[in-house]
């Protein structure tokens, strides 16, 4: 998983890159310590979204829970505080909201490490034209999406060109035939939100047509027509907050991990064990200290925990469920 390790100046200039280019990653900073401890107060790394980590916070109790702690992290979009307790440590609980983990292997060394994720702007697309459309720019800008708006001769090749993953969301309005074109195309793609800014009977309608045009289903389940919370807008500018509302609502109520976080998480947990001393993940392939319990192995952070498990395998396996 790891890295070479580098200076905060290089890896601050490599996470201005990887912001610049679109790509996720997590910022993980040690925060505070207490000794002793191998990383110090400021301390970085830099995680990807496939586990590679590059830096220094700490070393094998710490690297792998700052790995899997960040790739959840990429997949929630949310920060977490994470605290790494040594033998002798205060007790549990000790700040609201932290993560805590033992860390036996450290003789009363603690780390709090800050990790935060550093994903792209959601891109926010708009077919059409018109008052609600404008306003939906403006807003979507003001909320930090990636507004991309296209108009009807432009929008099969322009939707062509867009990543429309997950975490896209796409806001239909030609008010014309232009309408099912539009959405037949996108509701063919991964688009997490898909809507159509018409009045009931007219989505009813192009809903109908599309069921004529062989969409299956499944895709059509994903349609919001008409767009927006009902919030009872009347005028252009208020449909354009219900439909932002509506957005911002699918985006954090989605708090499943992507399939791609999922299927790296999954990895992790193959590629790594949990030792049965002190609870930490240890990454297998790199392990330096092991032992064999009826033909399978049993992998250890440090020579410490190894010993302690050897003193008496079956008690601490049946500690550990097994």
């Amino acid at each position: 998983m790891r890295g070479a390790p580098g200076r905060a100046e290089e890896l601050l200039a490599r996470a201005v890159e990887l912001q610049r280019s679109g790509e996720p990653f997590a910022l993980a900073t040690v925060v505070r310590c207490e000794p002793p401890t191998s990383a110090k107060p400021g301390a970085k790394a830099l995680i990807l979204e496939d586990g590679t980590l590059s830096g220094w916070v700490g070393g094998a109790c710490a690297e792998p829970v700052v790995v899997r702690e960040a790739l959840k992290a990429l997949g929630d979009g949310r920060p977490r505080l994470i605290g790494l307790i040594g033998e002798g440590g205060r007790g549990p609980g000790r700040t609201e909201g932290m993560l805590e983990y033992a860390m036996t292997c450290h003789s009363g060394g603690t780390l709090e490490i800050y990790v935060e994720p550093y994903l792209p702007k959601p891109l926010l697309a708009l077919v059409g034209h018109g008052p609600v459309v404008e306003t939906l720019a403006t807003l979507g800008r003001a909320a930090d999406y990636s507004v991309v708006a296209l108009r009807e001769d432009t929008m099969r090749a322009g939707l062509g060109q867009l990543d429309l993953t997950r975490q896209a969301a796409v806001v239909v309005a030609t008010h014309a035939d232009s309408d099912e074109e539009a959405l037949e195309q996108v509701l063919r793609t991964e688009a997490g939100y898909v809507s159509l800014v018409a009045s009931r009977r007219r989505a009813a309608v192009i809903l109908e047509r599309l069921k004529q045009r062989g969409v299956p289903p499944e895709h059509l389940g994903r349609l919001k027509a008409p767009a927006g919370l009902d919030i009872g807008a009347v005028t252009p500018e208020e449909i354009a907050v219900s439909i932002l509302a509506e957005i911002i609502q699918h985006h954090r109520s989605d708090k499943v991990a992507s399939p791609e976080t999922e299927v790296r998480l999954a990895s992790a947990a193959v590629t790594d064990a949990r030792d049965p001393i002190c609870g930490m993940r240890v990454e297998v392939a790199t392990a330096e200290y092991r032992s064999e319990v009826s033909g399978q192995l049993v992998h250890f952070c440090c020579r410490h925990c190894k010993e302690t498990f050897d003193r008496d395998p079956a008690r601490h396996l049946a500690d550990r469920g097994g």
